[in-house]
This record gives structure tokens, sequence and C-alpha cells, in this order.
């Protein structure tokens, strides 16, 4: 039996998988073969960017798998050279060409670039390509409490803020103010750094107990937290087996040991860092 992802609600009425498969830094034919083979498998979101120079491949992978496009969830982001009202709208139609698509579920301004000064300006084009049905829900990735500020203080607020998030980088202030505004989380490297979260023996030892792999009591985790992950994986088995996180459920004790926020020196900082 197909597994399928329980979704959320976005603010504008779309309903998002809280799991999906990760893109980068698949291209071409890999990248073809591990997305037809992922949405056979169950999955119904994919995460791509213009960064990651896979949209074709996204795509391609996409036909292969024959699933009707209405019953996939499909996201894109975009670089700072298109922080405009309406170079946005270059930007989205662009991914679109490179997908093969008529509309993105998803897009995102990819980084804040704060130093450019024009990420509320990208949001604006944001919601006109949602208002011109290029586009079913609009968000940010990697933006900070006060990046989503300068975007309040227009009246705008994301649907999806896509940022750095694990059992150990925690980000609780910036997860409140998601709560409080409605604003989904949605996170990326959910292992951690080189996979440090995997190897946690807080982690290893519920697997054992669970008789699952430690990426399954990752996953859960997120899952069991209302968040929204894209995992990547370009092996079949793996795929199945990251997405087979529904069948069994962790206590409130257990997801308190396996949480501990850490400091990470590797954390890319969206003040400085930015594409």
């Amino acid at each position: 039996m197909t597994v399928l992802a329980p979704t959320v609600p976005l603010a504008g009425g779309t309903r998002m998988p809280q799991l999906g498969l990760g893109t980068w830094p698949m291209q071409g034919e890999d990248c073809a073969r591990a997305v037809a083979s992922a949405i056979e498998t169950g999955y119904r979101m994919i995460d791509t960017a213009e960064n990651y120079e896979n949209e074709d491949g996204v795509g391609e992978g996409i036909r292969r798998s024959g699933i009707a496009r209405e019953n996939l969830f499909v996201t894109s982001k975009f670089n700072k050279k298109w922080h405009s009202v309406d170079g946005v709208r270059q930007a989205c139609e662009a991914s679109l060409a490179r997908l093969g698509l008529d509309y993105l579920d998803l897009f995102l301004i990819h980084w804040p670039n704060p130093t450019q000064g024009t990420y509320v300006e990208a949001y604006e084009g944001l919601i006109a390509v949602r208002d011109a049905g290029l586009v079913r829900a609009i968000g940010t990735s990697n933006f900070k409490a006060h990046h989503l500020a300068d975007l309040f203080a227009r009246g705008f607020v994301p649907e999806v803020n896509q940022i750095q998030l694990d059992p150990h980088t925690l980000r609780a202030d910036l997860v409140a103010v998601h709560g409080a505004k409605g604003i989904v989380t949605e996170a990326w490297r959910p292992f951690g750094e080189r996979g440090a979260c995997v190897t946690d023996p807080a982690v290893v030892a519920l697997a054992q107990r669970y008789a699952v792999s430690p990426q399954q009591i990752v996953l859960r985790w997120f899952v069991q937290h209302g968040y929204v992950t894209c995992p990547k994986s370009a092996d079949p088995a793996r795929q199945a087996a990251n997405l087979d996180v529904f069948g069994f459920e962790l206590t409130p004790d257990e997801l308190a040991g396996m949480t501990a926020d850490r400091p990470n020196p590797k954390q890319l900082d969206a003040d400085r860092f930015g594409h």
C-alpha cells in the first residue's frame, strides 16, 4: 500500500504535505530518476530551486511518474537578482519553463539578502504572481525574525518560512513568531550538520526501541512538532523508509530526550549569506 504523508493547511487555503523530497544537489538524469522513483513511492511534494540548477530534471521526473499534476505539490525558490516586482514574474516564468509546468504550488524568496535591501519588493512580486495564477502559495526561505518584521509592517505574512532547523538547531524564537502569525515552519537539512542528529545516542537508542532507522526517528520528530521537511535521497529503499514514519509515535519524554539545542558554528547567517 502506498504511504502518503498527511498535509498541513496554509493560510491561503492550500494544503502542503508534511514530508517531501529534497533535490539538492541532484541534477540531470540522476535527479529525474530520483523524482520519478519518489513519486511512485508515494511522495507528493518535491522541493527545488533556481539555484539548485535541477528544475529541468525535476520536471522530467514528474512527467515520467505518470501522476496527475494536480496531485503534486511543487516548490521552487528564486535568487536575489530577481528581487523586484517585475523580476519575480520573470523568475517565476523561467522556473515554470524549466520545469515544464503551468503553475507552482509554492514559490519562495530563497534568501533575504538584506544588504541588497529589496526583499520587501520581492514579496510584492510574489503577491503579483499569486494573483496572476502562476503560483498557489507564497513564502520565504531563511528569513530571520527581523526580516519577517519588515514584511509584517507592510501587512505581508508569508504562508511558509523554510529555515535551517533540526533537533539540535531549534530556532525557538523564530518558530514562536511563525506560530503567532500562522506561518508554517519548513525545515531544510533535517538530519543536522553532516547528519549529526542521526548519530546522536538518544536517537540511535530510540531507533533500536522502535525497530526503525535513526533517520525515521528524526523525521518523526518533525512530524510530531507539526513541521514540514524534505529529506533528500536518490535511493528508492531510503525514500520509502523516509516516508514510512506514520506507524509509530514518540512519547513527549522521548521527543524531549532527543532534543538538545546546540550552538552550530556552521549555521548559515541570513544577514551575511545568500544568493
